[in-house]
């Protein structure tokens, strides 16, 4: 069986500001959802956001969230500190902004939230033009730093996000891993961790589209068993299609309506289809004639898979339809190389497929275009496993041995910037979420 498995500010405050547009007036401005609100800013940098203290009850865990998922997200630069949050909070009591000081410190938007009751008012204004940009309502749900209330507050991060930079944020999702013999989920920014799974021997979770159903392999008497549970009832019953034997590294289809898992008995594995359902009869994607193929993973639009074949006499990264047919090597073969390759992870924008190869003796995260077969390793440091994508495309968590323990971190794939997600030696074998999780 294969193995499956980152200016204080020098301007002074000036006498005569700038009205702050009522709320009235706000609401007549750009509240569309998924509409870029437009801000200018220099292409291919980060737009730099001062966040206002936020008003309201819990007004301090709301605006240390909302930065830090900026932060996290990547898209967007934090301007922070004790002297521009003295100064935002001197503009707030004023019922004024002074536009003239955000744009000295280059900023090019300055997000204000209100909150009352369960309502949280933002207000996005636009630097450059001077003006309210975007004005929305959004409920804050759940007692304060609960599950839900906390996904209240990212998703309302995320929106902001989205307005700003025209590309939603990935703050409202969360990440399944393994440590120990039980299953885990986290949230994107390090909080909430929680067991998921009873005592028992698992591996490879996977999320569903709706959020809030998983699935997993676990050992059990005749064999390792597919099983499905649902995070919110705790219900949980195993998929009983291709009984005994190996049943291991479960994806469920974009649509949500299959799940494709590998199969075997004593000689080798392949690749199965079955209704997400768990019922029915499975139907045989791949034809290994003995080798191991596992780890599939679909293509945003559920048309073709990738999975790790030892076909060639060694693990390489292939693709194929979802029905099996039109099998291609998608890894190039290196002379001179180890040449491992495996665990792929397609990414949601289905440009690119994440995976792990092995270089010089230690497993690394590369990822290869579709188009040109570009690849690009992305880690060197440590032992990098078991790419997963974020669904905004660029992010990657995975598991990695730099701190001396595996853990799972997050990287950004554009710029390279790591951060450690978790902090209990021994996790690994991340699964990111498609969306919100369910608590």
């Amino acid at each position: 069986m294969l193995e499956t498995q980152r200016l204080i500010i020098g301007a002074a405050l000036v006498s005569a500001c700038l009205a702050m547009p009522a709320r009235a007036n706000a609401q007549q401005q750009d509240t569309t959802r998924g509409v870029r609100i437009g801000l200018t800013y220099q292409p291919g940098t980060k737009p730099g956001v001062v966040v206002f203290p936020v008003s309201g009850p819990d007004g301090d865990s709301i605006q240390a969230m909302v930065q830090r998922d900026f932060d996290y997200g990547d898209r967007i630069e934090v301007i922070g500190g004790d002297a521009v949050q003295q100064t935002a909070r001197t503009q707030a009591s004023k019922n004024a902004i002074d536009f003239t000081i955000w744009k000295s410190l280059s900023a090019a938007a300055v997000v204000q939230i209100s909150v009352m009751g369960s309502t949280a008012h933002v207000n996005v204004y636009d630097v450059a033009a001077k003006k309210l940009a975007a004005a929305h309502d959004v409920t804050v749900s759940g007692a304060p730093n609960s599950e839900e209330w906390r996904m209240s507050v990212h998703a309302m991060s995320d929106q902001i996000e989205q307005w700003i930079t025209g590309v939603h944020g990935i703050a409202a999702t969360r990440i399944l891993y393994v440590r120990g013999n039980r299953i885990y989920v986290i949230d994107s920014d390090g909080f909430g961790e929680h067991a998921v799974s009873g005592p028992g021997t698992v591996l490879a979770p996977a999320w569903a589209p709706d959020g809030h159903t998983i699935a997993f392999s676990e050992l059990a008497r005749a064999g390792w068993n597919v099983v499905l549970r649902d995070l919110t009832t705790g219900r949980e019953h195993t998929v009983s299609s291709t009984p005994g034997g190996l049943n291991i590294t479960p994806a469920f289809s974009p649509d949500g309506q299959w799940l494709c898992y590998a199969h075997g008995e004593e000689n080798g594995t392949d690749l199965y289809m079955v209704s997400a359902s768990g019922s029915g009869a499975a139907r045989r994607v791949t034809v290994g004639r003995g080798t191991d193929n596992v780890s599939p993973t679909f293509s945003p639009d559920g048309a073709r898979l990738a999975f790790t074949s030892g076909r060639a006499g060694h693990p390489e990264v292939y693709t194929s339809d979802a029905d099996g047919s039109n099998v291609d090597l998608l890894t190039p073969f290196n002379f001179g190389d180890q040449n491992y390759r495996s665990n792929p992870d397609w990414s949601p924008d289905g440009r690119l497929i994440a995976f792990q190869s092995q270089l010089d003796g230690r497993f690394q995260i590369m990822t290869i275009t579709l188009r040109d077969r570009t690849v690009k390793q992305l880690t060197s440091e440590g032992i990098n496993e078991d790419p997963t994508w974020a669904p905004d495309g660029r992010h990657l968590a995975f598991t990695s041995s730099r701190t001396g323990v595996k853990e799972i971190f997050v990287l950004d794939a554009e710029s390279g910037r790591a951060r450690q997600l978790t902090h209990d030696a021994g996790a690994r074998l991340a699964a990111w979420s498609r969306g919100t999780g369910a608590p």
